[in-house]
């Protein structure tokens, strides 16, 4: 969507993005006229579309800044969470924290970013019965998923930890922190560096 958005066409109207794919919205008859008069305007935006994102291989994959998140590993599911995986707190930390994941959709909640890939050694079910009340900021796992809440809400995500910093705010010209496509390193911190840098 981000490099649409860079290499439109004549007759693109918008580009709406899902989990895994994107709904693109485009005149049919300026494509027509302007770029395929002898096939059809969805042949030619598809051929459009393979090769940006032919050209997009070349250029993207891991590369790009990290976005550091601190999280204080103090979550009502923590203790759970390891006894269920066998693990112990220490460990299950260290594996949430052993790599940087990829932002594959924002929803659910305004700046809700929904991340993976999970180890397989920490990954878990949502809760069967959500919690009425989640604080902002906390920080969860679902299945092979790791997010982070921004604002109080309902929620069935297994928490582990919560984050000082603002996922969402809507005074910001860009409210939400996280976008599709970026990738996010939580590093573990303390209770007093947790209040010291608590914007909650």
């Amino acid at each position: 969507m981000q490099a649409l958005g860079k290499n439109n066409f004549s007759g693109f109207i918008e580009a709406v993005p899902a989990y895994n794919s994107l709904a693109i919205f485009y005149d049919v008859v300026t494509i027509k006229i302007i770029y395929a008069p002898a096939i059809t305007a969805f042949e030619w935006v598809r051929s459009f579309m393979e090769q940006l994102i032919s050209e997009m291989k070349t250029t993207t994959g891991n590369s790009g800044p990290v976005i550091n998140i601190p999280v204080y590993y103090n979550g009502a599911d923590l203790i759970a969470v390891a006894t269920q995986r066998h693990l112990s707190v220490t460990e299950l930390i260290r594996i949430h924290t052993a790599i940087p994941y990829r932002v594959f959709m924002i929803g659910f909640l305004p700046g809700f970013a929904y991340m993976g890939k999970v180890d397989e050694r920490i990954a878990v079910p949502r809760h069967a019965v959500p919690r009425i009340n989640v604080q902002p900021g906390s920080v969860g796992i679902a299945g092979f998923q790791t997010g982070i809440y921004p604002l109080q809400s309902p929620g069935g995500w297994q928490l582990v930890g919560q984050t000082p910093i603002k996922i969402f705010d809507i005074n910001k010209n860009d409210p939400c922190l996280l976008k599709a496509g970026d990738r996010v390193q939580f590093i573990s911190i303390s209770k007093e560096t947790f209040d010291q840098l608590n914007e909650y």
